[in-house]
């Protein structure tokens, strides 16, 4: 995703272009192709989804913190800053907007709002949420973000994982949440955006800096 051509001014205006692009293709293709109420995406206005959304960061976060902080405890990994706290505050404002705008609302909206909800109308629950995953795969490997098999297997799973939130829920507003928690993190350790490193004792030839490999063996 990011190579090393990365510019992140580019990011951010591709964000915006894409936010302002997708989200009314969706709703339009909602209304006037399916011709289905626009609820059936399951974003109801942020006033009445703030719980759903916050219901989402928690159910990333607080296994993420638990166990992060048993492998801490138990001298499993070290985590550093690699900047000072003001420039991490700044990096973590700027991650949790372009996150929010590039990856978390229209990833949801469209696989976990649009597509599984047309998959739910004829199929079951839980056909429906591996049927939006091996989509969501499918599209990865197609754009170029899934490049192993590593992490394609990886990312079919957390797929599972959030449209299991989106049938339970029933509001993307808390897979956007469990979105926005999860890449958020990931980036901070890893990427143009990384302000921390997790270094580990677990594997003796490692070099101390995270890696895509190793994310496969934390919860976050």
């Amino acid at each position: 995703m990011f190579g090393p051509g990365y510019d992140r001014l580019g990011h951010v205006v591709s964000a915006l272009l894409l936010t302002t692009l997708t989200v009314p293709a969706v709703v339009l293709a909602r209304r006037f192709l399916d011709k289905r109420p626009l609820r059936g995406l399951g974003i109801p206005p942020l006033r009445t989804g703030l719980r759903s959304f916050c219901i989402g960061i928690g159910c990333y976060l607080i296994p993420a913190g638990i166990g992060l902080g048993v492998a801490l405890a138990l001298g499993w990994v070290d985590i550093s800053l690699t900047t000072s706290l003001t420039t991490l505050a700044g990096i973590l404002l700027g991650l949790i907007a372009l996150v929010f705008l590039s990856e978390a609302l229209l990833e949801e909206l469209i696989f976990r709002g649009y597509i599984y909800r047309n998959l739910n109308g004829s199929l079951p629950c839980w056909t429906s949420v591996g049927g939006q995953a091996l989509l969501f795969s499918l599209w990865g490997i197609s754009i170029g973000a899934f490049l192993t098999t590593e992490r394609i297997v990886f990312f079919f799973f957390v797929a599972v994982v959030i449209g299991m939130i989106r049938a339970i829920t029933n509001d993307t507003w808390a897979c956007i949440g469990f979105h926005l928690a999860f890449q958020t993190v990931q980036q901070l350790f890893t990427g143009p955006w990384a302000a921390m490193r997790l270094s580990s004792v677990l594997r003796g030839h490692w070099n101390g800096s995270y890696s895509g490999s190793f994310q496969l063996h934390l919860p976050f």
